[in-house]
């Protein structure tokens, strides 16, 4: 963050010194405005580069509501962050309400300051970093919501497997978001204009399979009165989107394997076989790589798909992502009740980017809309978010406690944490870094200074 330059707007020259000290020393860059009407100066200029306001509510000429306004004019980008008197809380409540970031009552500890900075710098450039994909990459628009290194990487595979004619395989846990994904490539293919046509091999029953696949004739078997066009003549000359490929029963993967091959299909009940063109898209959270050494998946077939193989990571793996995630679905919970989205307090979001998340995107989509539903308030806070998100919290508050406990000072605490994550990553440096929000050349630094003073990492747990 060496690089982020805040502007404080603070009429009290004593406060506006001491604001100043305390992000310098944390390694940002300063301006200085003593009221409204000079800060907006600093906003307004083009050779200026302002990632941040922190600004006092009561101040001469132009007040912090007056220059919240004219901010979000011109430069509604740029986070900002109320300072007020506890007397002044509702004003700032509302400065939040229209569209301040979040706001600190005086007196307040430092390390609140740099958490609310640090967290709305975050979310700022993860916003910036998704304008710029969806601009670079048109395919993912309005789909896929990310701006993480992982997803960045994801992307770029989109646009460029958009372009290709081959199958592809899509692996991730449930509830990453794969179909969105097969859309995104079929959206970013020269068969964009056709069908796509999803089906998942898991809800349909073993005995109509082949027919939902590759359609039937009207006496096919009991009950099929009428011919039937399956799947894949529906999507023909567009996609087909198998979800769950991994539960598709081992009589049909041959059959399965043949249209792959041979760009024909023939109705059940029928002798003539129909060529159709389809690109067919599958996916699947099973290991088709074991299944295929268990016998439960045809090793042929499975090459035939995993041409191009496409990897959703897991919510837990991309937290940067989680406030353009909060902010998108808040929006589209709104849109779907037909009033303005919620806002949401720092601290819950906070509590939600640090969450596991093992129902991934779909499980804080669900969580959101329960939140909305429930919600005390007109910004979502912590009570408002789920007690297993809460307790999870709590867990945090035990490994801290058990670190005071033990006389840790910061820097064995931030050294034990890291190494912490890494661990959880299994030694991946760039996954680790990812979760800690730091950049990989700052981790790598970090990890050296330790070898340096400990060769064997010898870290006293703290929980």
């Amino acid at each position: 963050m060496m690089n982020e330059r805040i502007l404080i707007v603070e009429d009290d020259a004593d406060m506006r010194e001491l604001l100043e000290e305390v992000l310098f020393d944390a390694g940002f860059e300063t301006v200085l405005a003593a009221n409204g009407r000079f800060a907006l100066a600093h906003v307004e200029s083009e050779q200026e580069q302002i990632d941040l306001v922190v600004t006092d509510v009561q101040m001469p000429e132009l007040k912090g509501d007056e220059l919240l306004g004219k901010i979000r004019q011109t430069r509604s980008d740029a986070p900002v962050i109320i300072i007020t008197a506890f007397g002044s809380v509702e004003n700032a409540v509302e400065m939040v309400k229209k569209g301040a970031y979040s706001y600190l009552t005086k007196p307040f500890a430092t390390k609140d300051l740099l958490e609310v900075v640090r967290a709305a710098l975050a979310q700022s450039e993860a916003a910036r970093a998704q304008v710029r994909l969806r601009r670079d990459i048109p395919a993912a628009n309005n789909r896929i919501v990310g701006a993480s290194r992982p997803m960045r990487e994801l992307l770029d595979l989109i646009r460029r497997a958009g372009n290709s004619p081959s199958n592809i395989l899509i692996t991730g846990e449930s509830g990453t978001g794969k179909e969105l994904v097969a859309r995104a490539v079929h959206d970013a293919s020269a068969r964009s204009k056709s069908q796509f046509v999803a089906v998942n091999c898991a809800a349909i029953p073993s005995e109509l399979v082949e027919s939902e696949l590759f359609g039937h004739t009207g006496q096919a078997f009991t009950g099929a009165r009428t011919a039937r066009a399956g799947l894949f003549e529906t999507a023909d000359g567009g996609t087909l989107f198998l979800d769950e490929i991994g539960d598709l029963p081992l009589n049909v993967q041959p059959k399965l394997l043949r249209v792959l091959q041979e760009g024909t299909i023939r109705r059940v009940g029928e002798s003539r076989e129909k060529s159709v063109d389809v690109r067919v898209i599958a996916a699947t959270n099973r290991d088709l790589e074991k299944a295929v050494a268990n016998n439960e998946f045809r090793e042929d077939l499975y090459w035939r798909v995993n041409v191009i193989h496409l990897h959703v990571p897991p919510l837990r793996e991309r937290a940067f992502d989680i406030p353009l995630l909060v902010e998108h679905f808040l929006a589209k919970i709104a849109k779907k009740q037909n009033v303005i989205p919620r806002e949401i307090a720092p601290e819950a979001l906070a509590l939600l980017t640090a969450y596991s998340w093992r129902g991934n995107v779909r499980e804080l989509e669900n969580t959101l809309e329960r939140a909305v539903a429930l919600a005390h308030g007109a910004v979502l806070s912590i009570e408002d978010l789920p007690a297993r998100i809460r307790e999870a919290s709590g867990q945090t508050s035990a490994i801290l406690a058990s670190a005071k406990s033990k006389r840790l000072t910061l820097d064995q605490l931030e050294q034990a944490y890291i190494l912490e994550i890494l661990s959880e990553a299994g030694g991946n440096k760039s996954r680790a870094a990812e979760i800690l929000g730091l950049d990989r050349k700052t981790l790598y630094r970090k990890l050296d200074e330790y070898r340096e003073n400990n060769p064997e990492l010898e870290i006293t747990p703290i929980n």
